[in-house]
């Protein structure tokens, strides 16, 4: 039997090519992460990262690399900010590293790391740029690991206790803050399939991370709006789920069984997390997953109440779309507990250095239907852009493919925005070069260029590129 899946949310089939103006308030910026661009591991009371373990065990991360120095931005988070600022940046999304707060997850905060924060937003203040905290990152303390990691209830509450601190300190001039950073990939690739950290393999110990990690989110939401924060955001790493033929054609005839694992992985993707934090309830297919693999026990009476706190934004990390197609008798993949009888493909498509498909209509067709689903909470990019094998010649990095790849995303969500959603804001990932977690330094992300054993910054043609779109508020025809 055959069927047409009709994909609410259609995207055009094409993207203009002419010039486009994005709203008035639209919102430009660029977003990086603690642990891959601080460096300064052992400095000024910061306490180990489940990430400095994961790294420093042989065989987890490429070539050994790891975040102790990375891109020095502890030292030299003036000269990145005034880089910024040169390329015309209006916001910055950056991660706060809990270990620097609290070098063992709880218990007083470590005034030196607080100072640093400190000393972060006055200058993007001064350069005129508007600072986004996100308050997890991925780098949770090793000590709380040691009791469980996000396996233990406990984490979930301090984080709640984490996140009150630094707001105590920040809160006076950061009004926007994010809870999580890609609950998905905290729970499954690091409880999982481990191959990022703390490097567990167990279905039942990432199912029981996701909800600690909701509750966490929805603790701190709710401490953070008490203390008066304005704006509050969970970033989720999302894509359009699609067959192979639906990627590029959404009225693409499918079997009723692709139909069907299109609609669970997509469940298991984005419904997992945004039906919990925006609806206050479990979708039922991963409910079940949750109890054959975990037990119900870690969901307690009360949790999704708590869960589900008003927030303001849903942020949207987009890199490639999610192919999957039915295949019975396929075991469950490591990282999708429930994706039984599901085979994960690719897009017939150009590809990254990540050997990720580059497919920009899939993120107009994923907006249109999130804002669809989810009509009372506005959008944002927060993350998307690519990694390319660039090479610096003569003080130059002419990265075309980058240019091409931003300029084809940012078009598909002017369409998005066109067809009725609510997207607020765009963050290029990312500003610099940095630790690509278990890739280490051999993928290259950045709008800037960074010669790590000199620290020096270039910016990259596509950095160029994206200060005229932010000027002229749009795309050249």
């Amino acid at each position: 039997m055959t069927m047409t899946v009709t994909t609410r949310g259609t995207a055009p089939s094409y993207l203009t090519q002419g010039r486009v103006d994005f709203p008035e308030r639209f919102v430009w910026g660029a977003a990086t992460a603690s642990y891959q661009i601080e460096g300064a591991a052992k400095e000024d009371g910061r306490g180990r990262s489940i990430w400095d373990t994961f790294s420093d065990t042989p065989g987890k991360v490429f070539n050994g690399d790891n975040g102790e120095v990375a891109c020095d931005h502890y030292h030299r988070y003036a000269d990145d900010v005034r880089l910024m600022r040169d390329l015309g940046l209006r916001a910055y999304r950056f991660s706060v590293a809990w270990p620097r707060i609290q070098a063992d997850g709880s218990g007083a905060p470590n005034g030196l790391g607080l100072d640093f924060y400190d000393r972060l937003v006055d200058e993007l203040l001064d350069a005129d740029i508007t600072p986004y905290v996100t308050l997890y990152h991925w780098d949770l303390p090793q000590a709380l690991e040691d009791g469980g990691g996000w396996t233990a209830r406990d984490t979930a509450y301090r984080f709640a206790d984490y996140a009150v601190a630094v707001h105590a300190r920040l809160g006076d001039r950061v009004r926007s803050w994010t809870t999580l950073n890609e609950p998905w990939v905290s729970a499954f690739l690091g409880y999982g399939n481990g191959v990022h950290a703390p490097g567990r393999r167990d279905p039942g110990d990432a199912l029981r991370a996701a909800h600690h990690l909701l509750l966490g989110h929805g603790l701190s939401a709710q401490a953070l709006r008490s203390a008066g924060a304005e704006e509050l955001m969970l970033v989720i790493n999302s894509s359009l789920v699609a067959t192979p033929a639906q990627v590029h054609d959404p009225a693409a005839a499918v079997s009723e069984a692709d139909a069907a694992a299109v609609e669970r992985v997509h469940s298991l993707l984005n419904r997992q997390f945004l039906d919990p934090a925006l609806r206050g309830e479990y979708p039922a297919e991963v409910l079940a997953t949750v109890e054959r693999h975990a037990g119900l026990e870690h969901i307690q009476d009360g949790d999704l109440k708590t869960i589900n706190q008003p927030i303001d934004l849903v942020g949207i990390n987009y890199y490639n779309p999610c192919v999957v197609e039915a295949a019975p008798g396929e075991p469950a993949d490591a990282a999708w507990p429930g994706s039984e009888d599901v085979r994960f493909a690719t897009a017939d498509a150009p590809k990254t250095a990540m050997g990720w498909p580059i497919v920009p209509t899939g993120l107009s067709r994923l907006l249109l239907r999130l804002s669809q689903d989810y009509p009372e909470v506005g959008l944002f990019i927060t993350e998307n852009g690519a990694a390319f094998d660039d090479v610096l010649t003569e003080g130059r990095v002419h990265d075309e493919d980058r240019i091409s790849y931003l300029d084809g995303h940012l078009r598909a969500v002017h369409a998005a925005v066109e067809g009725g959603a609510d997207v607020r804001g765009y963050l290029a990932w990312s500003l610099l070069d940095n630790f690509e977690w278990a890739e280490g330094y051999r993928r290259r992300f950045g709008l800037v260029y960074v010669d790590y054993p000199t620290q020096t910054r270039t910016p990259k043609d596509s950095a160029l590129w994206y200060r005229d779109v932010i000027g002229r508020n749009g795309l050249a025809g």
